[in-house]
């Protein structure tokens, strides 16, 4: 059996380019979407799919980030369902397949051993461990690296951000809202998503201090937008 599983933090954001990317390239696959808080750790629906695998199952991820909050969570569940013989397929990252993993154990694994030739058995056993060894750690370096990848595209984000409002500052444009007034300005339509984007308390996971120091913003600016932010949410729920 084929799965497709999608998932989401907020219903604010769209699964549909998840489903496109695994349709078109897994047409047959049956789509498990869930849409979990993200300081939340339970995911009802990955558990719903995670008792009913069965050997040689297939789940595909549009990327390995969908498969946990963080990296060492991702490469720990990657380990289990390695372990329960699941194959495990990335769209955007397919250098993760197990099939990739299992292409260069071949070989080593397949090997037999002849009881007759103990010594001979002692050493193929040690390297056929040894190799196992290496390549896991490579899949688990290539899972960090891949979130690493997705926080720096953040960080350039915030970065082209910044650079923006200084720019707008510079030449004499109003950067900040008029006392008493609420609309938006470039520099909240900017700061906004990333806020989004990052808070615990939307679809990230870090704390209030940590957002405000990773964006670069004021307590007051910070609060500000984050009042506004849960209004909208408010009023778009109404």
């Amino acid at each position: 059996m084929v799965y497709g599983y999608c998932c989401i933090t907020t219903k604010k954001q769209s699964i549909e380019r998840q489903i496109r990317n695994i349709k078109k390239a897994f047409p047959e696959a049956d789509i498990i979407k869930e849409t979990f808080s993200g300081t939340s750790v339970n995911r009802p629906e990955w558990e719903k799919l995670f008792r009913k695998l069965e050997n040689n199952d297939v789940i595909v991820f549009d990327s390995v980030s969908k498969m946990g909050s963080n990296a060492a969570e991702a490469f720990v569940l990657y380990k289990e369902l390695v372990c329960k013989n699941i194959q495990l397929v990335f769209i955007r990252e397919r250098y993760l397949d197990t099939e990739s993993y299992k292409e260069a154990l071949k070989g080593v694994i397949s090997l037999s051993f002849s009881a007759e030739e103990q010594a001979a058995n002692n050493l193929l056993k040690g390297v056929m461990s040894a190799v196992d060894h290496f390549i896991a750690n490579k899949i688990e370096l290539d899972i960090y690296k891949a979130f690493a990848q997705s926080e720096n595209q953040i960080k350039e984000l915030i970065r082209r951000t910044s650079e923006g409002i200084e720019t707008a500052r510079s030449n004499g444009k109003q950067i900040g809202t008029v006392k008493g007034a609420v609309h938006e300005t470039k520099k909240s339509k900017a700061v906004k998503p990333l806020i989004i984007k990052l808070s615990k308390d939307f679809e990230g996971g870090l704390s209030d201090k940590e957002c405000m120091k990773m964006i670069g913003l004021s307590n007051n600016t910070y609060y500000k937008y984050k009042r506004e932010l849960k209004m909208e949410h408010i009023e778009q729920g109404a």
